[in-house]
């Protein structure tokens, strides 16, 4: 398995041991004309072409690397089913497939599934050869309309070539796809809420089916490989969902987790049957609380700045799919090098490996939804839906303190006049706080917010004397119109929410003699420095700020505002460039 691309297990919040990587070598062919399922392809598709796995057509690291436009494409793969496997249920795994999946097995349709940034599952059982030496055929259809603003799809260009903000598309499979034998009643999910205040962890099991006979779950916690303590649950006969606490000890003697200190708890559930084991799971948790006191941004009950960094989430090998899970490692460790206790993913639903590296090591994340570009009622639903799979998908990972499902009015172009996408915006901020009420919303980052947690702004101004006077007081920034833009839309105003400035800089420096652009450029090493100490003196200076986002932290493609180049190297030294955004 370790010579297969991206061989590490996917889902490190919910790991079990029995797996089978399907990553690597698949059939592959475009379906231009989009008479593949009229041609009996689900059944027996005549591909020509081979594609790595989990890359995306586009993306060098596919063994294809082209941009053109196909927005119908299929996949086939064989398998063999390890015999140890037999007897039990066994479903599939897909990390991400841009953007609508079918997915057929042995002939067989097995599920369908919109939306390009989020795992989805089938159980497979019932279409499986019984023989288990016999070969089982996993054939995806994937549909991405390249032209289809409607479709919530964050930076993906619509036209051949990248331009302005935007880059290359992501089409097909893009994270790694598996295969998983489990106990017809074991854990589906266990969700984990700390309250470092109690000094506990609330826990909401889910099971794949109700059983007609008590299961107990059992949850051993350690810290530092010592026991923190054991937990038996029992889930009485024909439900399936249970909560539970798990009180650790009083607050100060629970180890909290922060960038600074990511301590982390593991835990290992097992569930069990008439007193046989069923299932096991290994999981981790951090004691985490994110929340506004007194008008301040408090981590773990204590005022935070936050200094992240706008992170798009590409990489010249597989764009959206990084080439390997060092490569994850890297950028954090790059990030926090340069200064930042965390980075804003921008427009995309991050791989669940990165979020991993940044518990791990310590970053705090906000997590972002693809946007779509253009309104309609059939994008509410699409974009609702997705963005609640995103939330319950990463909803135990510490790192993430703040969810961002709207971006700079994209997919609402018209908030002002519009009411249905005031009442879209307002009730994605409300959807958000039904599935997750441990963690900070921003209604709309930029600007024209509704009800929101936090009061961002976004400003490419690149004079220091202008950024100064316009974040001197809560008055001028309140009033401040970057952008040209409203900071809240009709029947809201500001309420005393905590205020950043969430996108700024932007500075432009051809590194390498790369062709590109930025919000203003630097003609070299020296101005670039300069500019950057600039404005980023007048924003530390801030009495009114709370926290901030640089734009960005690397270049993509054509966008040549990042502090790193595109293949990650630093375009002035580390610890100069540190100095500046941690004015130390």
């Amino acid at each position: 398995m370790t010579d297969l691309p991206r061989p590490e297990y996917p889902r490190p919040q919910f790991v079990r041991e029995d797996w089978l990587n399907l990553n690597g070598t698949w059939r592959f062919d475009y379906d231009d004309e989009d008479t593949g399922l009229a041609r009996g392809w689900a059944k027996h598709a005549p591909l020509t072409q081979t594609i790595t796995v989990p890359f995306a057509f586009q993306a060098p690291a596919s063994g294809i690397g082209s941009n053109d436009f196909h927005d119908h494409v299929w996949y086939a793969r064989e398998f063999t089913m390890p015999r140890a496997w037999r007897g039990r249920r066994i479903l599939l795994h897909f990390g991400a497939v841009d953007y609508c999946a079918s997915v057929w097995v042995n002939g067989e349709i097995v599920i369908i599934h919109e939306g390009g940034h989020t795992s989805f599952s089938a159980d497979i059982t019932p279409f499986l050869m019984e023989d288990s030496s016999l070969l089982n055929r996993i054939v995806v259809r994937a549909e991405d309309v390249a032209a289809d603003r409607y479709q919530p799809r964050g930076k993906q260009y619509w036209e051949r070539e990248s331009a302005s903000i935007f880059y290359t598309r992501t089409t097909g499979i893009w994270q790694t796809v598996w295969l998983e034998p489990v106990a017809q009643h074991g854990l589906r999910s266990v969700r984990m809420t700390p309250d470092i205040d109690a000094g506990a962890i609330a826990c909401e099991y889910e099971l794949l089916t109700p059983s007609e006979n008590a299961v107990q779950v059992t949850a051993v916690v350690t810290l530092n490989g010592e026991a923190v303590g054991e937990w038996t649950h029992e889930l009485a006969p024909g439900t399936r969902f249970h909560d539970a606490t798990l009180i650790l000890g009083a607050r100060d003697q629970v180890r909290l987790w922060s960038p600074e200190t990511p301590h982390l708890y593991d835990v290992n559930f097992t569930v069990r049957q008439d007193g046989h084991l069923i299932d096991s799971v290994r999981a981790y948790f951090g004691m985490r609380q994110i929340a506004i006191i007194d008008g301040r941004v408090c981590l773990n009950g204590a005022p935070y700045t936050m200094r992240l960094v706008l992170d798009q989430g590409y990489h010249p090998e597989g764009l959206l799919t990084f080439p390997t899970d060092a490569a994850y490692l890297d950028d954090i460790d790059l990030t926090k090098r340069l200064g930042f206790n965390g980075v804003r993913k921008h427009q995309k639903v991050e791989d669940p490996r990165y979020l991993f590296w940044a518990d791990q090591i310590g970053l705090l994340v906000w997590g972002e939804m693809a946007n779509a570009y253009a309104y309609s009622s059939s994008y509410v639903q699409d974009i609702n839906s997705e963005w609640v799979e995103a939330v319950e998908r990463d909803y135990n990972h510490p790192c993430i303190v703040a969810w961002v499902p709207m971006n700079e009015s994209w997919g609402v172009p018209d908030l002002a006049h519009d009411p249905r996408q005031r009442a879209h915006l307002r009730a994605l901020t409300h959807l958000t706080r039904s599935l997750d009420t441990s963690r900070l919303v921003i209604s709309n980052d930029g600007w024209e917010h509704a009800e929101t947690d936090l009061l961002t702004i976004h400003d490419y101004e690149g004079s220091g004397d202008v950024l100064r006077a316009r974040y001197a007081t809560v008055e001028s920034t309140t009033t401040a119109r970057p952008a040209n833009r409203d900071l809240y839309v009709s029947g809201y105003g500001y309420d005393g929410a905590p205020i950043l400035l969430t996108e700024f800089g932007g500075i432009a420096y051809r590194k390498d003699a790369a062709e590109g652009w930025g919000y203003t450029t630097a003609g070299d090493e020296a101005d670039f420095l300069r500019r950057l100490d600039e404005v980023m003196r007048a924003v530390r200076e801030s009495p009114v700020l709370q926290g901030w986002c640089y734009t960005q932290l690397t270049d993509v493609e054509q966008e040549i505002n990042g502090v790193l180049t595109y293949d990650r190297k630093a375009k002035a030294d580390i610890a100069t460039l540190r100095g500046i955004f941690t004015g130390t």
